[in-house]
């Protein structure tokens, strides 16, 4: 690979680096899913946790066959600092959460058995029902990326993170696997939101959670909520920053039909939004050690106010 500035000095040695250096855009990074469920699996996890992991590996199969065919996003958590795997028999904790603008929840349970979540109807919990599962959370989560043998970056990065605000932010903070978007690390989401967030700082978690827990979010550091499509998700971080609009429900997406994204205020007013995709060169790795390859990018061309309906 060849620096992506001429003189500059060394070629960047990790995929976050490569990214910092070429002032790489976040915006329409975030993983797509608009429901999440989150099961606390303490001990090592490999490179593919669901089955590499303590988890008993058929249901860690079972699970992300039921997350192929549904849509949700299945994630494994454990808690920050030392996790050794004290035994199948102790509980452990679960989330749900639906993440679309208007009808976002996050519930939470405790359970010993996980094959219990193979009795979630799946299908019925990617279209935001619960069921009644479990209690709702009262307060926010955010996950961070750890899934070292995914990536080297986010385990020292996020792990880093969290060592210096586990603290102040004690029972808010999860490890978690991996999440898309290695080269932005730390990256994290927040439930029940879904917002997606990278190259996050002590004082961008404190932001994060400070927000979110008053129904708000943050652009600062934002790759986009997981409810809306790539495409949305840049239209809408940029409509946010047009309008100062930080209120979490806000903004929701009415339709998307080639490259135009509509978006609608809660108030009734809404936007019409051009979007372009494209590749961005230099090469450079997604994750360290794969093949270098030019970033997509989402482009926001035009913002047009659309008439008030009658």
């Amino acid at each position: 690979m060849q620096d992506p500035q001429e003189g500059a000095g060394a070629v960047p040695d990790t995929c976050t680096a490569w990214s910092e250096t070429l002032s790489e855009s976040m915006a329409g990074t975030a993983a797509v899913a608009a429901s999440w469920l989150c099961l606390e699996q303490p001990g090592p996890w490999g490179r593919d946790a669901l089955l590499e992991s303590h988890l008993d590996p058929g249901i860690g199969a079972r699970l992300a066959e039921r997350a192929a065919t549904s849509g949700v996003r299945v994630q494994l958590i454990r808690r920050p600092g030392r996790h050794p795997d004290t035994g199948a028999d102790v509980p452990r904790t679960v989330y749900l959460a639906h993440t679309r603008p208007g009808a976002s929840w996050l519930r939470r349970a405790e359970l010993t058995d996980p094959a219990r979540l193979l009795d979630l109807d799946f299908e019925a919990f990617a279209r935001g029902e619960h069921g009644g599962w479990g209690l709702p959370a009262t307060e926010p989560v955010l996950l961070v990326c750890t899934n070292g043998r995914r990536d080297q970056c986010c385990a020292l990065r996020g792990i880093s993170l969290l060592r210096e605000v586990g603290r102040r932010h004690e029972g808010k903070l999860w490890e978690t696997t991996h999440t898309g978007g290695h080269r932005f690390a730390p990256t994290a989401v927040t439930l029940p939101s879904g917002y997606n967030y990278g190259r996050l700082t002590p004082h961008g978690v404190d932001a994060v959670l400070s927000a979110a827990t008053a129904g708000k979010m943050t652009t600062a550091h934002c790759r986009g909520r997981s409810a809306f499509s790539q495409p949305a998700q840049a239209a809408e971080l940029v409509l946010r920053e047009n309008l100062g609009e930080h209120a979490g429900e806000a903004l929701n997406v009415v339709s998307e039909t080639d490259g135009e994204v509509v978006l609608r205020h809660r108030d009734g007013r809404r936007w019409n939004i051009l979007v372009r995709g494209s590749t961005s060169p230099p090469p450079r790795p997604n994750s360290c050690g794969k093949a270098a390859v030019e970033a997509n990018t989402w482009t926001v061309e035009r913002i047009r106010r659309a008439p008030d309906p009658e």
